[in-house]
């Protein structure tokens, strides 16, 4: 099949390095993975035949990424994968941005860059994303481990929904911080809680692919649009 006339997750689970592509072309491969690569470059202003060639000089040259063959990993490795590297991660990042994200307001309040509102709306994605896991985890993930997978398209579509408002409050934290862009002579608070911010944005942006584009995918198939 012609690389334009796939979906986004499908390229970004064949391809490694496609995820990291789609990023700086601002294409929404997670929330919005079961669009074709045509459809999405067109709605973001994007040339697709030149991503395409992009995408495969990729597959020519392969990549150094150590990226997991996902179809080799089953369903319980992969519900563990995902539990260990973003459930637990989320867990740790959060309390300690909302303290930075607060510090910098009260410090730093009468600069012109300042991310006012900053805090609360971490506070916000760290109480959403908590309600989220804990669903996965109480719900939908012992229905995947315990081989009911196949009866979970309900609880895999509210998951896939809850996804897309994760996207819009990324969306958001990015306006608030100048999409994470330090201003000149920013403090050590400052610099710190940026940088972490950044990572906290690139988990959550893969947490939801792979939950989405390769878990998902396995019991509830997205159409492709």
């Amino acid at each position: 099949m012609d690389l334009l006339d796939q979906s986004l997750g499908q390229l970004a689970r064949a391809i490694p390095g496609a995820t990291r592509l789609f990023d700086a072309h601002h294409l929404d491969f997670c929330c919005g993975g079961n669009l074709t690569l045509r459809t999405a470059a067109e709605s973001a202003g994007a040339d697709a035949a030149a991503i395409a060639a992009e995408l495969a000089a990729l597959q020519t040259r392969g990549s150094t990424d150590d990226v997991p063959d996902w179809d080799s990993v089953d369903d319980s490795a992969l519900v563990e994968h995902i539990l260990a590297r973003y459930h637990a991660a989320h867990r740790e990042q959060l309390p300690e941005l909302i303290r930075l994200a607060r510090r910098v307001e009260q410090v730093h309040g009468a600069n012109d860059d300042c991310p006012h509102g900053l805090a609360e709306h971490l506070t916000d994605m760290a109480q959403e994303l908590e309600s989220h896991m804990r669903k996965e985890e109480m719900v939908l993930f012992p229905m995947i481990t315990g081989g009911d997978g196949a009866m979970a398209h309900m609880p895999i579509n509210v998951m896939r929904g809850e996804h897309v408002d994760h996207g819009e409050a990324l969306r958001r934290l990015e306006a608030l911080t100048q999409d994470i862009t330090l201003p000149a002579g920013a403090c050590n608070t400052w610099t710190a809680l940026y940088t972490g911010i950044k990572a906290f944005r690139d988990d959550l942006v893969a947490h939801i692919h792979t939950e989405n584009n390769v878990l998902f995918e396995r019991f509830a198939p997205a159409a492709v649009r």
